[in-house]
């Protein structure tokens, strides 16, 4: 990705950090996830006083995207209210590998900008997907 598209689509991560729903935490989380066909779909953490229902920025935006019919990913950002730069959890590592391929960037950034950039395979080596549960 150019420097121009990684910037954009950061930026687009903070429009989408700014609807999260945080009253327990205020942690701030958004997510722009890019589609093969120049799509960006946002996420943001939703949260519930019970926690486990709780759903990350990054979920958020994949499944509003599969449910819209996309399933084809080039790349996502993800921004937090965090002075380091935030990578996804595990379970959204595993939820990007059902859709995403293992080259596909992962851009992860911090509250003033700054990022860092990996692939999904680096966030999650040996993922379990599909292909091992073929016989």
């Amino acid at each position: 990705m150019k420097e121009n598209e990684i910037k954009a689509l950061v930026d687009e991560a903070f429009l989408a950090r700014e609807r999260a729903y945080v009253p327990y935490s205020h942690f701030r989380v958004g997510a722009a996830l890019l589609t093969k066909q120049g799509r960006v779909y946002h996420g943001c953490n939703i949260e519930n006083a019970s926690y486990t229902p709780t759903n990350c920025a990054e979920r958020t935006a994949v499944f509003k995207a599969v449910y819209e019919g996309e399933r084809e990913f080039a790349a996502i950002a993800i921004v937090s209210d965090s002075k380091n730069p935030t990578a996804p959890c595990g379970v959204c590592r595993q939820v990007l590998a059902e859709f995403c391929e293992a080259d596909m960037p992962v851009i992860c950034a911090n509250r003033d900008g700054e990022y860092e950039i990996m692939t999904l395979s680096a966030l999650i080596p040996m993922v379990f997907t599909k292909k091992d549960m073929e016989e």
